[in-house]
């Protein structure tokens, strides 16, 4: 067993870090994380953590994904150097998810140089939530918990008040996700098809399923820039759904999302975790409603410090 449970935090994330210290109970290891004049950052552990058991709450979320993930890992350098007794990042959200394999020739595979990196830093474990590819969880060679948010949007789900639901994949490669929450809420599953009559031109989508008189539920592990989500809202409207819902872990909204969001009146709500800061994205756009995460990364790191089971928190 190690000595203290502490808590480590940089600059991506810190409301979330604070949000799962208020779940444990304990407080947040002070530390410093600024940048010199010249843009190089510089961390400092403000407190001893000689053989403490340190979790390190940095998501690799935008604005600045480099710089929140070469943050990540000086902190675990740091924390290495310091004589930590383990080191576990937490990760909500795995930047480069999306590049986890070769699709042009001369293309490095990004997802696997950055688990490289959090490895090489000092990561003794890592937790993430709603990997987009599953089988990143392979490129470490160490633990890696990788957990679902389904439990955490089952309240926001039920809040909608409604039996006559369909869940919804935006895609044949989300199948799997939204079959555990259709399992959940006892729901028929529908896909989205979509396809590309000839390169570079418009994708023709159509429905397999019935949605017909339904609330359709569409699930996705992140929103980016929401063009594939307000296509399918319009098209599921097209089919007959009553009111269209959208929920994703990772809400990116880069780009033209927000927009987007705002203009398609077909999609009624998106609910969104906090893997990822919202800034002035919740007051831009009054279709997002957020579920935190904080209860079950706080569960999640309370089990790994005693020695629980974490499985239990993956029914």
């Amino acid at each position: 067993m190690f000595s203290d449970l502490k808590i480590v935090t940089g600059s991506s994330n810190p409301e979330l870090a604070r949000s799962i210290c208020d779940h444990l109970g304990c407080q947040l290891t002070p530390t410093l994380a600024t940048t010199f004049s010249d843009g190089e950052l510089r961390i400092e552990i403000g407190d001893n953590v000689r053989e403490d058991d340190v979790f390190v709450v940095q998501p690799t979320c935008p604005p600045d994904v480099n710089r929140n993930v070469m943050q990540l890992c000086l902190m675990m350098d740091a924390l290495k150097r310091a004589s930590a007794g383990r080191i576990t990042a937490v990760i909500p959200y795995y930047a480069y998810a999306r590049q986890d394999r070769k699709v042009s020739p001369r293309a490095p595979i990004s997802a696997k140089m950055v688990a490289d990196f959090i490895s090489v830093a000092g990561a003794d474990r890592v937790v993430t939530i709603d990997l987009h590819a599953g089988q990143i969880q392979g490129f470490f060679n160490c633990p890696v918990d990788n957990l679902f948010a389904v439990p955490v949007m089952m309240d926001s789900l039920r809040d909608l008040h409604t039996d006559n639901i369909v869940i919804v994949s935006p895609d044949a490669g989300g199948v799997e996700r939204a079959r555990a929450y259709a399992k959940r809420l006892n729901a028929p599953l529908a896909i989205v098809d979509k396809r590309r009559d000839k390169p570079n031109q418009a994708q023709a989508m159509h429905v397999i399923g019935d949605v017909e008189g339904k609330v359709a539920i569409v699930v996705d592990d992140m929103i980016d820039t929401a063009g594939t989500l307000c296509a399918g809202a319009e098209v599921l409207l097209n089919y007959g759904a009553t009111r269209i819902v959208a929920c994703a872990t990772h809400p990116v909204l880069s780009g033209p999302a927000i927009d987007r969001i705002n203009a398609t009146d077909a999609l009624s709500q998106v609910i969104v975790t906090d893997t990822i800061p919202l800034g002035d994205k919740l007051e831009r756009c009054p279709k997002l409603k957020v579920a935190s995460v904080a209860a079950l990364l706080g569960k999640t790191i309370h089990n790994i410090h005693t020695g629980s089971s974490v499985s239990v928190l993956f029914v």
